[in-house]
C-alpha cells in the first residue's frame, strides 16, 4: 500500500511517492467511462464517470473529477464532484474542492478546502469497495 506523506510542512498539497504511482492521466487528458485499477493512479486532467478500486486514487491540483468514487483511499488536491466511499481514508488538501457526500472511517480536511456535502465516518472494513 502506498504511503501518504507531505512533501514539506509549508506546502498545501499532499503527495504519494512517485515510485508508487502506476498510472497518470496527465493535465491535458480527458477521459469518460469507468476506471477500475490496482495500485496507485493519479489524475491531473478531467475524468467523468465511475471509479472503482481498493487502492489509492490521487486527484492532482487542477484536475476535475466528476464521478462516483469507491476506493481504498483518496488524496484530493483538485476538484471532485460526486460521492466518495473510501475504505481507508479521504484526505482533502488546499486548494481542493469536494462537492458530494463522503463515507470513510478517516477524514482529513485542511484549512482552505471547499467541502459541500455530508460526511459519514464509518468503519468500512466489512464493506465491499471494488
Amino acid at each position: 500500500m502506498a504511503v501518504l506523506k507531505r512533501e514539506d510542512e509549508n506546502r498545501s498539497s499532499a503527495s504519494v511517492a512517485m515510485s508508487d504511482v502506476h498510472t497518470i492521466l496527465g493535465p491535458e487528458s480527458r477521459f469518460q467511462g469507468t476506471l477500475s485499477f490496482e495500485g496507485t493512479v493519479r489524475i491531473d486532467g478531467n475524468f467523468k464517470g465511475d471509479i472503482n478500486t481498493s487502492d489509492v486514487l490521487v486527484v492532482g491540483q487542477g484536475a476535475l473529477v466528476e464521478a462516483e468514487i469507491k476506493c481504498g483511499s483518496i488524496v484530493i488536491n483538485g476538484e471532485v464532484r460526486g460521492n466518495i466511499t473510501a475504505k481507508t481514508a479521504v484526505e482533502i488538501h488546499a486548494p481542493g474542492k469536494v462537492r458530494g457526500n463522503i463515507t470513510t472511517p478517516v477524514l482529513v480536511i485542511d484549512r482552505g478546502v471547499i467541502f459541500e456535502g455530508n460526511a459519514k465516518m464509518d468503519n468500512l472494513d466489512a464493506a465491499k469497495i471494488a
